[in-house]
């Protein structure tokens, strides 16, 4: 969507150019809607199944359909590449890091890392991903949410916080101009809002202690999605009434483990 600007009416007309520099200084604003507070989340991406109604947010894989009746939220690796998407990558290697001509591989996913660390790379980047983000919205998603932030992490420090936060710019204003909330996942002490996020996902907060560092810059606005009993237990009793929180098993497979506070 679009960006608004009021135009000032003669008799606001002084205040026209200082109003103007504040709205170009903060990150745009989009008429979207960030998902509910008060309810529970469901997280999907191992295969779509019913949901129970007390849960109001789904979060889905963007190659699955949105539920009727819920505020849908459709993943998008945003970051590294899917592993059943090799094929695809490998026709735009120049996208994917590479180290001494491999590519740098999240081995506990075993998805390679793109590559950020040029303007042109993240244009291009944010044109593939974009496509996907769009997708998204015209199967009736209300939401994104764009996984891998902290890819830099995994990098071998080949690749910095900032270039992974100057392609988030590009691909959250390209879900808003699609009429998409945007929510962050993972990276923790990072205040995404600052450049458009509008919630976050947070896997595991309970079990690292970081579910405050979330709430911090989303308030109610964050989906906690934890893979141990126990630290399921622990975000509940710190957060259950504030936080949406599931527990799920790791393949988030359809029957698997679901359980919420």
């Amino acid at each position: 969507m679009a960006l608004l600007l009021v135009r000032p009416g003669a008799a606001v007309r002084a205040l026209a150019v200082p109003a103007l520099v504040v709205a170009l200084a903060a990150p745009a604003a989009a008429d979207v809607d960030p998902p509910p507070v008060g309810t529970d989340v469901d997280y999907q991406l191992g295969g779509a199944s019913a949901a129970p109604a007390h849960v109001g947010i789904l979060v889905r894989d963007r190659g699955a359909k949105p539920a009727p009746g819920r505020y849908n939220v459709c993943y998008v690796n945003g970051f590294q590449t899917q592993p059943s998407e090799r094929r695809f990558w490998r026709k735009r290697m120049r996208l994917v890091l590479r180290d001494h001509g491999r590519p740098v591989v999240d081995e506990a996913w075993g998805e390679w890392l793109l590559d950020t660390r040029t303007r042109a790379k993240r244009r291009a980047l944010a044109r593939v991903v974009g496509g996907w983000v769009d997708r998204c919205a015209d199967d009736g998603f209300d939401a994104v949410e764009l996984d891998n932030l902290d890819s830099f992490t995994r990098s071998h420090r080949l690749l910095k916080r900032r270039h992974a936060v100057a392609l988030a710019r590009l691909l959250v204003r390209r879900a808003h101009a699609a009429g998409l909330a945007v929510g962050q996942k993972n990276l923790a002490g990072f205040d995404g809002s600052r450049i458009g996020y509008d919630f976050a996902v947070a896997e595991e907060c309970g079990r690292y202690r970081e579910c405050r560092r979330y709430r911090a810059s989303y308030g109610r606005r964050v989906l906690v999605v934890e893979y141990r009993a126990k630290d399921f237990r622990r975000a509940c009793r710190r957060h259950a009434g504030g936080l949406a929180i599931v527990l799920r098993d790791r393949d988030l497979t359809p029957a698997g483990v679901h359980r919420w506070c």
